[in-house]
């Protein structure tokens, strides 16, 4: 098959991964799979995967391709938006789904190819919940290959669950209030990613970022 992986930012944690995906399925010599980082790069094939991607993808360049397919972190209808699991966390979930749907005009409204979770243990940091959100996108992505060779259909969202709605996040989200104990900023502070957007608090005139490690083993830096 002919793969088109589309990420747009090269920043993103996810490429990593994107990569090795990528560079499975080349070895096995299944598919021939390109990873693009803008939408006027897309050359057309059989499926593109949108990971990661802020860009709307309009019906003009989706009918280049057979299948266009959104790797979406909620539990579609609800979640729709923007750094669903992000949200989602800072509300207290302790466990995400992964939605699988093709990409329609309106953002995360289209039919579900399939769908699934993984938990959120409460002391896990930024990576280790990303490492949890990539390896399930990777399998969504390989259902969706089986999926589409088999000639299965997606279903339409369900219309008895109400949608909800996530913001795009800014940088101001990311601000600690100073003055709360630490147990109840940390929820907070150990979803943001300490590169692209860290958490941060004001104090004594100067702004300070916040990175935290888990350490083990007795280490001491």
């Amino acid at each position: 098959m002919q793969i088109t992986l589309l990420c747009n930012s090269q920043l993103h944690p996810v490429n990593e991964w994107l990569e090795h995906w990528q560079s499975k399925h080349e070895q096995e010599q299944e598919h021939d799979i390109l990873l693009c980082r803008d939408q006027r790069e897309l050359p057309g094939g059989d499926l593109l995967f949108l990971v990661s991607c802020s860009q709307i993808i309009d019906e003009n360049i989706r009918n280049r391709y057979k299948y266009t397919l959104v790797l979406h972190a909620s539990d579609l209808p609800q979640g729709r938006g923007w750094s669903p699991h992000v949200w989602a966390i800072l509300e207290g979930a302790k466990a995400i789904t992964v939605s699988l749907l093709q990409a329609e005009d309106s953002v995360d409204t289209g039919a579900i190819w399939a769908k699934r979770s993984f938990s959120i243990p409460k002391d896990a940091l930024y990576d280790e919940i990303n490492r949890c959100l990539f390896e399930t996108e990777l399998m969504l992505m390989d259902e969706a290959i089986l999926l589409v060779k088999s000639g299965m259909k997606p279903q339409p969202q369900l219309k008895s669950i109400k949608p909800t709605y996530y913001r795009k996040r800014t940088p101001e989200d990311s601000e600690i209030d100073a003055t709360q104990p630490l147990n109840k900023l940390f929820n907070k502070i150990r979803v943001m990613d300490p590169c692209r957007y860290p958490a941060f608090f004001h104090l004594h005139g100067h702004t300070y970022t916040i990175k935290l490690k888990k350490v083990k083993n007795n280490e001491s830096d």
